[in-house]
């Protein structure tokens, strides 16, 4: 006898997602039933709560999901093209939300606040990034710049793409920060070599480096902190 697979509409209402959500509110959803609602349906075989634990398990968790792209999802059985722009529209607006306090003029006191206009954005990158932030006098943010990706040297990272951009954005000081993506943001010599001769040209042409800070994940170190700057 073949098992009738089981369906939203079979769960008890209490124990539904978006009549939990209309209750509890989304705090008290888990990640498999917030992605149940956006799923809507499911398949002939699984239901929306199993085919979102499907997905998230496939991605081994959010971290990987929250980059898979459309081609990726629709590998998935019981995902088609309307659900993974669907998928991929509701990851996207997640992004540009956690984004948006920092969009207004973000003032830059301490390392620490530094660390947090980044930290989300650069923990989870599996490339090297080097990213610049030109400040005003008042040590808020004009512009974010992604100067260079790859392994970090001193041949790579020229003064000149760097000082590029301040002065043509008119930025009294620069912040320098790059991810290590093994998580620990410990600094190598040639990140401490780096810093020195960026501070050294900045000097030079006017414009102070005010740190250089290296993102790990939920950590970070500021050379500054440390001596090199």
């Amino acid at each position: 006898m073949v098992t009738k697979p089981l369906m939203i509409k079979d769960y008890p209402v209490q124990e539904r997602p978006r009549e939990r959500m209309l209750q509890d509110g989304p705090d008290s959803l888990s990640n498999y039933e917030l992605l149940a609602i956006l799923l809507r349906t499911g398949t002939k075989q699984m239901s929306a709560i199993q085919l979102s634990h499907h997905i998230i398990q496939h991605f081994e968790g959010l971290r990987q999901l929250k980059d898979a792209t459309i081609g990726e999802l629709k590998e998935i059985s019981g995902i088609g093209p309307a659900k993974a722009v669907e998928l991929i529209a509701a990851i996207e607006i997640g992004k540009r939300i956690s984004r948006l306090q920092f969009e207004e003029r973000y003032t830059i006191r301490s390392p620490e606040d530094g660390a947090r206009y980044l930290m989300d954005e650069m923990r989870f990158l599996h490339q090297e990034h080097f990213v610049c932030l030109y400040l005003n006098t008042k040590n808020q943010v004009l512009h974010k710049k992604t100067v260079f990706i790859g392994s970090l040297n001193t041949s790579i990272v020229h003064p000149r793409e760097v000082f590029k951009e301040s002065l043509k954005r008119s930025s009294a000081s620069i912040i320098c920060f790059h991810n290590h993506p093994s998580g620990d943001p410990a600094p190598s010599r040639e990140d401490i070599e780096v810093t020195k001769r960026l501070v050294e040209c900045g000097k030079m042409l006017g414009i102070e480096v005010l740190d250089h800070i290296i993102i790990g994940d939920q950590k970070y170190v500021s050379l500054k902190e440390k001596g090199y700057v």
